[in-house]
């Protein structure tokens, strides 16, 4: 259970944080001090991204925030926190938002959308992280900022909690999970369909770049639809069965982005490894049953023999091409945060969809790391962003400056951190030490709200969050399942 792991907020000192890695046998790096600027911090360098230079390696990660308005313009909600990443001090913004290229392939009813409706509501999120950013810092030049284009595909909701699925192929496990009966065909995308689909990335990066941003991020990740094909091993057609076909239509979308729009850059967000969907309980999460599938045909980066061990064949195969297709650099994630949050999410405390986590999150942390470590040293020209630094806390800066310093990983990205705190890059590099009561503890609000149609932040440590109406709401919710 949770109460086995001792929490990082227990560890009051840098040798009681070292000391329990060493108990885990974790090889991760810790430097001795936070490093301001000043101080030449790894994390104060500068990086070209496709001849941009980078202020700083800091990257703040896209986060839906279950927030926008139903036309998909952004609320109050959703400027602010496109405000508060432009004061974050981070020099990144990878895509901000996951924007949907259009209304099916939202996750969520509120979902901001890349659609030509919604011009003036991403122009509006432009405009208020450079401006933010520019009140802060004095200047915009070194920021760089994206936007997020995906669809949903099995975890598509646009019009309620409901889901209405648009799957890549029938997956046994996912199917069973979520609901869909493994015989209706209805909900499985045509080849036809995916030419228009394509089609749509493309005016949404098209409209992306109309608005002033400066590239797009085009989302293969989280068991969102482009992450799904690439496991699509048993879809017959162009579009699945050998590496060729799995990666078709990433391929494809990028490909054609490059050629049609010669001022944008392209990125990529990818889940370099799976594993089989785990069981949604109160217990410690256990798998899906996946023995009688094995060798396991349904994930990507996954051993087939083993599928809770990573194989990073073909995820490294999958960057040389995008390298090869001008992609500019590649921010390196895992799993789903829908049927495996510990690997993809690590923390301490689950969701309210999720399980207790089965293993100390600190593991799920260096997995992570070592994993994105391979893809970079594979990789030394192509910029990358580590994720799943957020559990580390108090000990976050310590060991994201020693692995950039090391050449694990060019830059460090932050998601849940910069809700609760998000000026933590700022403090890091000007002040070199944290303001201890706004660091995120991974209560997992942020997803457990969201999953109740809440939007989404951090109730907990946010004032902002704390006097909104659905904060009770969320509060109500888990003194009932804590009940049951």
């Amino acid at each position: 259970m949770a109460e086995s792991y001792p929490k990082i907020a227990q560890f009051k000192s840098l040798d009681a944080f070292r000391a329990r890695l060493q108990e885990l046998s974790l090889p991760l790096p810790a430097d001795d001090r936070i490093m301001t600027a000043e101080q030449d911090s790894p994390l104060a360098k500068p990086i070209s991204i496709g001849g941009f230079r980078v202020g700083n390696r800091w990257c703040i990660h896209p986060m839906e925030g279950w927030d926008a308005n139903r036309d998909g313009s952004p609320s109050p909600h959703t400027l602010r926190r496109w405000r508060n990443f432009g004061l974050s001090g981070a020099k990144l913004i990878w895509g901000g938002e996951a924007a949907a290229v259009q209304p099916d392939g939202r996750a969520n009813p509120n979902q901001t959308l890349a659609t030509p409706e919604n011009r003036a509501g991403l122009t509006a999120l432009r405009d208020e992280v450079f401006a933010a950013h520019r009140q802060q810092f004095g200047t915009t030049d070194d920021l760089l900022v994206g936007l997020q284009l995906t669809h949903s595909g099995r975890f598509c909701r646009p019009n309620s909690k409901q889901m209405e699925p648009r799957i890549a192929y029938h997956h046994p496990l996912l199917d069973a999970k979520f609901g869909i009966d493994p015989r209706d065909d209805s909900v499985v995308w045509t080849d036809d369909d995916l030419e228009r689909l394509i089609d749509a990335y493309v005016a949404a990066a098209g409209l992306a770049s109309e608005v002033g941003f400066q590239f797009v991020d085009v989302k293969a990740c989280h068991g969102y639809l482009l992450h799904e094909f690439l496991s699509a091993r048993t879809r017959p057609g162009r579009f699945g069965g050998d590496f060729d076909g799995r990666t078709r239509i990433l391929r494809t979308i990028v490909d054609r982005i490059r050629h049609e729009l010669l001022d944008l850059m392209v990125g990529v967000r990818i889940s370099i490894f799976d594993v089989p969907p785990f069981k949604t309980s109160r217990q410690v999460g256990q798998p899906m049953d996946y023995h009688a599938l094995l060798p396991y045909q349904y994930g990507f980066g996954c051993c087939e023999d083993n599928p809770l061990e990573y194989d990073l064949t073909e995820p490294l195969q999958l960057i040389a091409v995008l390298r090869e297709l001008g992609v500019v650099a590649v921010n390196l994630s895992c799993g789903s945060p829908y049927y495996s949050p510990h690997i993809q999410r690590p923390a301490i405390f689950p969701p309210s969809d999720g399980y207790q986590p089965p293993e100390d999150p600190l593991v799920g942390v260096a997995r992570q790391i070592q994993a994105a470590r391979t893809c970079q040293q594979a990789f030394p020209d192509v910029p990358m962003v580590g994720t799943g630094y957020t559990y580390l806390q108090d000990f976050l800066p310590h060991v994201a400056q020693a692995v950039v310093r090391a050449g694990w990983i060019d830059l460090v990205g932050i998601g849940r951190m910069v809700l609760a705190y998000p000026e933590f890059p700022a403090d890091v590099l000007q002040l070199g030490e944290l303001q201890r009561k706004k660091i995120c503890r991974t209560f997992s609000d942020c997803t457990t709200g969201p999953r109740s149609g809440l939007v989404s932040g951090c109730y907990p440590l946010d004032d902002y969050y704390k006097q909104l109406p659905e904060a009770d709401a969320l509060k109500a919710m888990k003194q009932a399942m804590k009940a049951d």
